[in-house]
């Protein structure tokens, strides 16, 4: 009796253990870590493979924070290039529950960016446009509460202007390849330069320039006007 009833024991212990071991796996290695590992692994990878118009590294941090730091939802990417910006933009919204629309014009890099996007786990978190920046910046309906540009620089301002009503008090705009240094070399008062001084003088906005990677701006919609 004593021997069935020490056998009997053993088993439960090694059920309870089992159970425990499971447990602490499934604990261990949530859908949102495996999701960071998976990302992590894809940008560690490729990370000297972004040659086709894409954000430096660095920069791709900097965009996760602010997402991160905001808790930003409902994002705007204009100009995909292959994904890698998307990338950094979508991992952040995957945290903060939220979705970017990304558009981009050139039909190759759209293509690759949407295999990059799956590639990296995130295409649940992305809807990717083939489309006419010009048209369909006009065309989304908003409210939206991120905005990152980096296509072409001439029409920095003109995508600016379109966004801002549909920008959330609180949103941030970003802006890529600003420079705070002079005001020669980026496209004169007509393109980066030009836009930065609007901005800035708009007295609802709150900007800045990161200069640690290829110059970011960054404004805070402060007000509605």
């Amino acid at each position: 009796m004593k021997k069935n009833f020490l056998i009997i024991s053993i088993l439960i212990l090694v059920l309870s253990l089992d159970s425990f071991n499971n447990i602490v796996t499934a604990q261990a290695k949530t859908p949102n870590q495996a999701l960071d590992e998976k990302v992590r692994n894809f940008l560690n990878e490729h990370s000297r493979q972004w040659y086709d118009m894409n954000i430096p590294w660095v920069d791709g941090q900097l965009l996760y924070d602010l997402i991160i730091k905001g808790n930003y939802k409902s994002a705007v990417e204009i100009g995909t290039s292959t994904g890698h910006s998307g990338i950094w933009i979508a991992w952040a919204l995957s945290k903060t529950g939220g979705k970017l629309i990304t558009i981009e014009i050139d039909e190759e890099r759209y293509k690759t960016a949407i295999e990059n996007f799956k590639k990296a786990g995130l295409s649940e978190y992305i809807d990717a446009r083939l489309a006419d920046a010009h048209k369909l910046v006009k065309e989304l309906k908003g409210p939206f509460d991120f905005v990152f540009s980096d296509a072409d620089k001439d029409w920095y301002k003109n995508y600016f202007i379109d966004l801002d009503p549909k920008l959330k008090v609180g949103g941030c705009f970003t802006a890529h390849n600003i420079s705070d240094r002079g005001r020669g070399g980026y496209g004169g008062s007509s393109g980066q330069a030009g836009f930065l001084d609007y901005v800035r003088s708009l007295k609802n906005y709150e900007t800045t320039v990161n200069s640690a990677g290829g110059g970011v701006s960054i404004s805070y919609k402060r007000a509605q006007k």
